[in-house]
């Protein structure tokens, strides 16, 4: 089939366009902004424009849907509703006008209440704790919507955990460089779990989800098992070749300094690394449920540690000579 990515200019988008592209799929590539690796095949075109979409994805049988915003600090915040939402809304016309039946569609775990231990399962009532989180749930339920207006329609919606990999500059890679720098201090016990998802089985799950029949399929996913925090700063530390940070802050005096962080960005008019919203996230218990994603018997291409490994030889590479 021929498929349209939307968003595809992205980290997570750049890696699946790869992976289709190797297994012979025919795919176009629909974003705002220019692809690094596959501008021969990219239309530059707004998420929030129904009739831009339309035209972009013309003789496409099958859209991912990854565009979003999804930084903690998008402002205005109402840019959350416009692409999340609103980009939905576009995606289902351009899909309706061009009688495309398949949709894959990349939520987010942030549907799920912050620091819920061993919460995250798809059947429990969402409770979003971000303007993100709300707006991609919102945006769920409208591709719910379209898919239920025809019984031949497919949707396939997955909510991942926090994606890591090459070459992207999350929070994995930030925790990382601050070890690298030596700059790291520990804030709370970490002894809290999170969830990840390293991109290389992230794109083959989207990849081989194009395959599903008719109907909506709601999985998260994640790459088990969840490590704790201390237990990934450890890994990290080792992959990196530096000692472990002695520096520990109790989580309220760590909190008060991201709200210092807040302001200076908000006086300022500039993006740090740390701020409240990011220093809750880190201490908060953050696990997602995937046994109905183990019961699709999905096979990872690569363990967590592998993920880990493949991830820090990549961006950190050593320094030779120094």
């Amino acid at each position: 089939m021929t498929v349209a990515v939307i968003g595809g200019s992205g980290f997570i988008g750049t890696r699946l366009i790869s992976l289709l592209r190797e297994r012979g799929v025919e795919v176009l590539n629909v974003d705002l902004m220019p692809s690094a690796l596959h501008d021969d095949i990219t239309t530059i075109a707004d998420v929030r424009s129904a009739e831009q979409l339309t035209a972009a994805v013309a003789g496409a049988e099958a859209i991912v849907n990854l565009a979003a915003a999804h930084r903690d600090d998008v402002r205005p915040v109402s840019l959350y509703d416009q692409i999340n939402v609103g980009g939905a809304r576009a995606v289902a016309a351009a899909a309706e006008a061009n009688g495309i039946r398949r949709i894959v569609f990349t939520s987010t775990v942030a549907v799920y209440g912050l620091g819920e231990e061993g919460g995250g399962a798809e059947d429990e009532a969402p409770s979003p704790f971000n303007a993100y989180g709300r707006t991609k749930l919102e945006a769920e339920g409208v591709l719910r919507h379209w898919a239920d207006a025809d019984p031949a329609r497919t949707l396939v919606v997955v909510r991942p955990s926090v994606v890591f990999g090459e070459g992207n500059r999350g929070n994995v890679f930030t925790l990382a460089s601050q070890l690298a720098a030596g700059r790291f201090v520990m804030v709370g016990s970490g002894r809290n779990h999170k969830s990840m998802s390293y991109v290389g089985n992230v794109v083959t799950y989207l990849a081989n989800s194009l395959a599903a029949g008719p109907g909506v399929q709601l999985v998260n996913y994640a790459d088990k098992p969840d490590l704790t925090t201390a237990e990934l700063i450890e890994t990290l530390s080792a992959l990196l070749g530096r000692p472990r940070s002695a520096v520990h802050l109790p989580f309220p005096i760590g909190l008060a300094g991201g709200y210092l962080f807040d302001a200076a960005a908000r006086i300022s008019h500039r993006r740090f690394s740390i701020s409240a919203i990011r220093i809750r996230k880190f201490v908060a218990e953050t696990t997602v449920d995937t046994r109905r994603l183990e019961a699709t018997g999905f096979v990872r291409p690569f363990t967590l540690p592998e993920a880990l490994s493949r991830t820090i030889a990549a961006d950190f590479p050593p320094q030779h000579g120094s």
